[in-house]
């Protein structure tokens, strides 16, 4: 399993998230532009919130099957960032991640994203670290792209939103990228 590590930056802090994320996790969650790439629960409130942080972060932390960390910037809950999907044997892994509002054009995500990206090919060891993105999605392009990743190609018919079944967008980073 990965360790219970707090990353910082210059100014943001991946931690794991707790209960007193609970209410920005709602509120961040109701915001369309959050819901409208992610598959998520509807509908979701408090009941579902303490459950992500209570039980399902620890959860999929102790499995072995991946990190959850609450992106803080200023003291405030700006969004979620995992790694998922991952395969030990093969020392790779996904990032997932969601801006809450307040957060978004401020390069908050592109921080985060590389920090733990980084983290996890240096730190843990791993060797690959993969993006995928709907392609519609410009916003987490940029994230990819001003992170380092690189464009591998478009998994069609791949990923599922709200409005249905998408195409994704794949995008890596090894560690021969960070040199």
């Amino acid at each position: 399993m990965f360790p219970d590590v707090v990353l910082r930056t210059a100014r943001l802090t991946l931690r794991a998230p707790g209960e007193g994320d609970v209410d920005a996790i709602v509120a961040a969650v109701a915001d369309s532009g959050t819901r409208r790439w992610l598959p998520l629960p509807q509908p979701y409130g408090r009941e579902q919130a303490v459950a992500f942080v209570v039980e399902k972060a620890p959860e999929v932390r102790a499995s072995g099957r991946g990190l959850i960390r609450a992106i803080e910037c200023d003291s405030v809950l700006a969004g979620m960032i995992d790694l998922k999907k991952t395969d030990w044997r093969h020392r790779t892994a996904e990032v997932g991640y969601w801006a809450a509002p307040a957060a978004r054009g401020r390069g908050v995500m592109t921080e985060a994203t590389a920090a733990l990206s980084r983290w996890v090919l240096t730190e843990a060891a791993f060797e690959r670290v993969v993006l995928r993105i709907a392609p519609g999605n410009e916003a987490s392009i940029r994230v990819a792209e001003k992170a380092g990743f690189t464009y591998e190609g478009l998994a069609r018919n791949a990923g599922i939103v709200p409005a249905g079944r998408v195409d994704l967008a794949i995008y890596s980073l090894i560690p021969a990228d960070l040199s």
